[in-house]
């Protein structure tokens, strides 16, 4: 395979054996600081070893279910032994944007607008956009800003916005049913190359989401144990 880009959890290869293929190798690299896992975080904090096939495993149960309910994703296939996700290619909105929904407020939520909320504490359903930007900590932006610098264009955000609602609402639910509460989560949106289609694309795994159970933190392999057991 033709290495594309070498990101910081996941590497992106030409399929050799797809002219119209993309293939994700997750990595058992997790974002983080001081060797502390943080979703938030533009680093790689530790290597997990594991970390990289629990990633995809989550992932590719919740793309199943998202793909078969026609919400469009890149989403193929996967091998976890090899821990390969075969996705259709896409393009990216300007270097990348992604895309927060929060059902309650932690992290830099509070950081910023911690005098007005407590920790922990409910929203409603809150959707954010942040563009990928590591020097720049990953700025929040707003619809006009997204398409004013062309990043989007008019009237993709809506269909972000109701796409992401009803997938995170899917997710939250499905945790939901197996005892853990979701705090936040991260996702992201590209286009696709054919077709020019707003659909989800990256991950959906624990280093992308905030789960808490009984009030305590749930690290992502600890995530994927209890979620499958």
């Amino acid at each position: 395979m033709e290495l594309i880009y070498k990101g910081k959890t996941k590497d992106v290869y030409r399929d050799s054996a797809d002219d119209n293929g993309v293939v994700l190798f997750f990595k058992d690299d997790m974002t983080g600081k001081d060797g502390v896992f943080d979703p938030g975080e533009n680093q790689v904090g530790l290597t997990v070893e594991g970390s990289g096939r629990a990633g995809l495993k989550l992932s590719s149960y919740f793309f199943e279910k998202i793909n078969a309910l026609g919400y469009p994703t890149h989403f193929k296939s996967a091998d976890l032994d090899s821990r390969y996700m075969y996705v259709h290619p896409v393009e990216t909105f300007g270097k990348g944007v992604e895309v927060i929904c929060r059902f309650k407020a932690t992290g830099s939520f509070i950081r910023r607008y911690g005098a007005y909320i407590e920790d922990g504490e409910q929203l409603d359903d809150f959707v954010e956009f942040t563009l990928k930007d590591d020097k720049r900590q990953d700025p929040p932006i707003n619809e006009a800003g997204l398409v004013a610098l062309d990043i989007l264009q008019p009237g993709e955000h809506d269909v972000i916005v109701e796409n992401t609602l009803k997938i995170c609402k899917l997710i939250k639910e499905e945790l939901a049913q197996r005892g853990f509460d979701l705090y936040d989560i991260k996702l992201e949106f590209g286009r696709d190359i054919k077709t020019g289609e707003v659909m989800l694309i990256d991950e959906i795994s624990g280093g992308n989401m905030r789960v808490y159970k009984a009030g305590q933190k749930v690290d992502p392999l600890e995530l994927v144990d209890l979620f499958f057991k």
